[in-house]
């Protein structure tokens, strides 16, 4: 018998566990480790921050869904990996011993990086969507300035590595102050640290450029690229806007009423700082078949494991983990563990594409990168009202089948169908 520990119950948890118990041996022992006993839908978050979603429609407990397909769990937290004794210490001092561990964690969200970035909880002035508990804090504040509106300023700080977010949040806000009839009332500015509009720390897919250019000319919504923002005090935003080769062009001090900046990603604190394991951000350090050089039963999913940025760039920016790209680790995984509880070698490697569905209120667009990093064999975004429509779909698709406890694919028969786009294997 083996044991199969997996770090994390999110979208890249959750699926890991459905995933690896179908594979597994039958005597092999899966267990889950979380520090939450619940499972949120992470893209839906925007929606909660409106009052658009109640966070009951997306959240759900996790331990009856894993107990469903016997799969054992813990809600006690990972406090530290000890990968030299094949052993999690839990949040209680207890600890578990692995055969085979799969870090899933996502990221610790590094709001400390900028003075006064992150939620008032944690002594900062904007807000996050970052986490549900987040946005719930997020709407309260949102009926607040709806009463009294003002300037918005919303976007991504440097070191960021998810955009599209922060593009969706603005054209949600934008949409719901309109239907409130009091849009005329509220400037909104973007800051990013993307070197345009659209790059989304891919490069730019297609004509995202172009598409979200126009989108928000068309919601008056003004930017700020190449931004890198210093510090946040109750109302002000100072941001350092630089040239393309890096050198400071304009110092913006930004007054608002409302603001929401994703911020930059780092690794868990659980692992941070393990040589061989990490990088100095945090993140884990994997090979082609999702496996530490390192420590060879070692294999991470997810926003937690370390990738290259696309391209340089005059502000620091991250390479996104999209949710077809985290499926496809997660398979990657599940199969490679199999491998080697068989006596194999890995095989399995990860098809590294960008897959996006991104909700503006009204309408959306969706892009697709295949691969990620250029040149491509696909390189599509659209905008349309049928984007809208099919993340809502989507995301009731996704919490049914978390419920269910099924290990099927789901971006791959489900979002790459709509957009009628064949699967490529990498």
């Amino acid at each position: 018998m083996a044991h199969i520990v997996i770090i994390g119950a999110g979208i890249g948890g959750l699926p890991m566990a459905f995933e690896m118990r179908a594979l597994a041996r039958p005597q092999d022992k899966v267990t889950v480790v979380s520090n939450t006993p619940t499972f949120h839908f992470v893209p839906s978050n925007p929606w909660v921050a409106v009052n658009w979603r109640d966070r009951d429609a997306i959240e759900m407990d996790i331990g009856p869904a894993l107990a469903k397909r016997k799969i054992e769990f813990t809600a006690l937290g990972a406090k530290r990996v000890h990968p030299d004794e094949n052993r999690v210490e839990l949040g209680d001092g207890s600890s578990l011993r692995y055969d085979f561990l799969v870090i899933a964690t996502g990221p610790k969200l590094a709001f400390d990086e900028i003075p006064g970035l992150g939620p008032a909880a944690m002594g900062g002035h904007t807000q996050s969507i970052c986490h549900v508990d987040h946005a719930v804090v997020a709407e309260k504040n949102w009926q607040s300035f709806v009463k009294n509106p003002g300037p918005i300023v919303v976007g991504a700080v440097q070191g960021a590595s998810c955009y599209g977010p922060a593009y969706e949040f603005a054209m949600i806000m934008d949409t719901d102050l309109k239907r409130r009839k009091i849009r005329d009332k509220v400037p909104m500015t973007f800051v990013t640290a993307e070197p345009y509009i659209g790059h989304l720390g891919l490069g730019g897919v297609g004509d995202s450029k172009g598409i979200l250019e126009s989108a928000m000319r068309d919601r008056h919504i003004k930017w700020i690229c190449n931004a890198k923002t210093t510090k946040i005090e109750a109302g002000k935003m100072y941001v350092t806007e630089h040239n393309d080769d890096g050198t400071p062009k304009k110092d913006h001090v930004l007054d608002f009423k409302y603001s929401m900046m994703l911020p930059a990603f780092k690794g868990v604190d659980a692992v941070f700082g393990i040589e061989g394991l990490t990088n100095p951000r945090g993140f884990i350090l994997i090979d082609e078949f999702q496996r530490n050089p390192k420590f060879k039963n070692i294999y991470s999913v997810g926003v937690c494991v370390a990738i290259p940025p696309v391209e340089a760039t005059p502000i620091p920016v991250g390479a996104p983990k999209t949710g077809y790209m985290i499926e496809s680790m997660v398979t990657a995984t599940a199969h490679n563990i199999r491998s080697a509880l068989d006596g194999q070698a890995p095989v399995k490697k990860a098809t590294w594409n960008a897959v996006c569905l991104a909700d503006f209120g009204d309408s959306g667009v969706a892009f697709v990168a295949l691969p990620q990093i250029p040149p491509r064999n696909v390189n599509w975004f659209s905008e349309g009202k049928w984007v809208h429509l099919a993340k809502i779909a989507f995301e009731k698709y996704f919490m049914r089948k978390m419920k269910a406890g099924t290990s099927e694919p789901i971006y791959e028969q489900l979002v790459l169908k709509t957009l009628g786009i064949k699967k490529l294997k990498g």
